[in-house]
């Protein structure tokens, strides 16, 4: 395992670091300052800030020159990653499109279809969300129903589809949709791509207990999708969603480690406030947790350093993404013990933990999304030990 970054990859660093010191203003850094705001004037900031970004050379690290990315080594990535946390940057509003869609359409996309997404989603001119969770169909993603008869060159679409990211600021959506009558589990589903501004498609707004929209419903009435937007083979979207997800489940987790460092910090300084950091029992979990966060680090270079080395990481990857969800919940968990019947109030000594709240119960879904902890245990225990079914 390699814990060094080369001469060339700390140069980026110092260059990507005195750019964010240059252009993200400094209320943005306050605490509580993004959660004030509204979700449209919090997406509109930040889809700007990104753009500019972008123009900047500060985007698709990795991705080739020719699609307009820096072409950068994974090491630039994972210092990407690190210093974005550090500098408290904006939150991107095209997570999926950037992390998922665009290596995916790269790597099996047409030459139209990498034409017309890569160079516009990397400017934040075509914000894309994911449309793979229905309300009969999470975790068990080959029980969607949402399907798409063929007429003529188009697919016709009716269905929905649940937990839809950035739903209703969404212009297009990558989503599955059964298109062979009569198939069943992972037989004759394809990836459609489909314009969410078209009769046919309505985007609904589901408001979450921290009182945020990040998440919609998306309703699809006799919605017309040319068969050229499908990614991949017709009938073939499974193999073409597998590998979409190993780019989600693949990330070496150094910008959660940092990210989850720094809220433990955060929440050591509550625990000093309240007089908790004196309690052993309080002590004992916040030790086992930063434990935790320290072999999260270690798991994240060791990944990394795979990575580098040309190594396929297959199915390892749910090792990772088990690692990091369980380690956040874990994190909130210890922060929820040290409020105890504090739990109700907005601010300590003058200390707001509003935003704190909001990550406490965010935390509860990330070992839900994106493949829940059972089934990477699963996958993990299957695919990567070998043990029988």
């Amino acid at each position: 395992m390699d814990l060094t970054y080369t001469a060339a990859e700390e140069e980026f660093r110092s260059e990507l670091r005195s750019w964010l010191l240059a252009n993200i203003a400094e209320e943005w850094q306050r605490p509580g300052f993004w959660e004030s705001l509204g979700d449209d004037e919090s997406f509109r900031l930040r889809r700007d800030w990104e753009r500019d970004k972008a123009l900047a050379g500060f985007a698709g690290i990795e991705w080739p020159t020719e699609f307009g990315g820096r072409g950068g080594t994974p090491g630039m990535r994972a210092i990407y990653d690190e210093e974005m946390v550090l500098a408290r940057a904006p939150r991107t509003v095209n997570p999926l499109g950037l992390s998922f869609l665009a290596p995916t359409v790269m790597a099996i996309g047409t030459d139209a279809q990498k034409k017309e997404i890569v160079g516009p989603l990397l400017r934040n001119e075509v914000i894309w969300c994911q449309g793979f969770s229905e309300p009969g169909a999470g975790s068990d993603l080959a029980a969607l129903s949402t399907r798409g008869v063929r007429d003529g060159d188009d697919f016709v679409v009716n269905g929905q589809k649940v937990w839809t990211t950035n739903a209703v600021h969404g212009d297009k959506i990558f989503t599955m949709v059964r298109t062979e009558a009569g198939s069943a589990k992972h037989r004759g589903i394809s990836m459609l791509l489909i314009d969410m501004h078209q009769p046919g498609v309505e985007a609904r707004p589901l408001k979450q207990m921290s009182g945020a929209s990040e998440f919609g419903e998306v309703f699809f009435t006799d919605a017309r999708v040319p068969a050229t937007d499908c990614l991949g083979e017709i009938g073939d979207g499974w193999r073409t969603a597998m590998l979409l997800l190993s780019f989600e489940r693949g990330a070496s987790g150094i910008a959660q480690y940092t990210e989850f460092r720094r809220q433990y910090d955060e929440i050591v300084a509550v625990a000093k406030k309240l007089g908790r950091d004196r309690d052993p029992v309080v002590r004992d979990k916040l030790a086992r947790v930063l434990t935790e966060l320290e072999c999260l680090r270690l798991h994240a270079m060791h990944v990394l350093t795979q990575v580098e080395q040309g190594r396929d990481l297959g199915f390892e990857a749910s090792m990772t993404k088990l690692q990091w969800s369980e380690t956040f919940q874990d994190l909130w968990e210890v922060f929820d013990d040290v409020l105890g019947e504090d739990a109700t109030l907005d601010a300590i000594d003058g200390l707001d933990i509003r935003p704190l709240h909001a990550q406490s119960m965010w935390s509860r879904s990330v070992t839900i999304w994106g493949g829940s902890s059972q089934v990477q245990r699963n996958i993990t225990a299957e695919r990567v030990l070998g043990l029988p079914r």
